[in-house]
């Protein structure tokens, strides 16, 4: 894919997640398992793969704008990581997945897709930017929509902490944000998760 294919694709799905269209995205395999109230779900997620760096939150465009310049060549081999599906096999065209995770700990993660991982995804080149594995994982996701703001983000992670404490269950970790859609899409038709680390089954 020429450079200029490679752009123009990725504007094009950004503008269609503007409207909420993002089925072009690969996301993480999960399985909802329970639900429970307030719109609750808890999935479990296969393993995966990420980039990750340190953020000091939502608005950290530095963070943002190393992860960009990972999947834009800033890694071994200055494989183009595009924004959007579909992935072109022979590892030189590599689509970024949603969602983006943000995490309470200073992280910012974007996650890549199965077929990346399977062959190896690129070594970053940047300090500061590293790949990480993520094993099979049980979570407790709320989804809303709207502007992600840190107080919305603050009051669904509430929400999202009652509801647990009522049906017995203890995080085993800090709420996680989990973006789908860039923040120039309309508020209404955006896909926010806030999201807890559980205990694995049985333990």
């Amino acid at each position: 894919m020429s450079t200029f294919l490679y752009y123009l694709v990725t504007i094009l799905e950004s503008a269609l997640s503007v409207v909420g269209i993002r089925a072009t995205y690969e996301q993480p395999r999960y399985a909802v398992v329970e639900h429970l109230d307030r719109g609750v779900e808890i999935r479990d997620y296969e393993a995966r793969t990420a980039v990750e760096t340190g953020a000091r939150g939502q608005q950290d465009g530095a963070a943002f704008g190393r992860l960009f310049r990972y999947i834009t060549g800033a890694n071994r081999g200055g494989n183009r990581i595009a924004m959007t599906a579909p992935v072109e096999t022979g590892g030189r065209l590599i689509a970024m997945t949603v969602p983006v995770e943000q995490g309470a700990a200073g992280t910012m993660r974007f996650y890549l897709p199965r077929a990346v991982a399977e062959a190896g995804a690129p070594e970053p080149t940047e300090p500061g930017i590293r790949l990480v594995r993520v094993p099979p994982e049980r979570l407790a996701v709320l989804r809303f929509s709207g502007s992600a703001t840190p107080e919305a983000r603050a009051e669904q992670a509430r929400i999202l902490a009652d509801v647990l404490a009522r049906a017995g269950r203890e995080p085993a970790g800090p709420p996680v944000f989990m973006g789908y859609d860039p923040p120039f899409s309309v508020p209404f038709l955006r896909r926010n998760e806030v999201a807890v680390r559980l205990p694995p089954p049985g333990t």
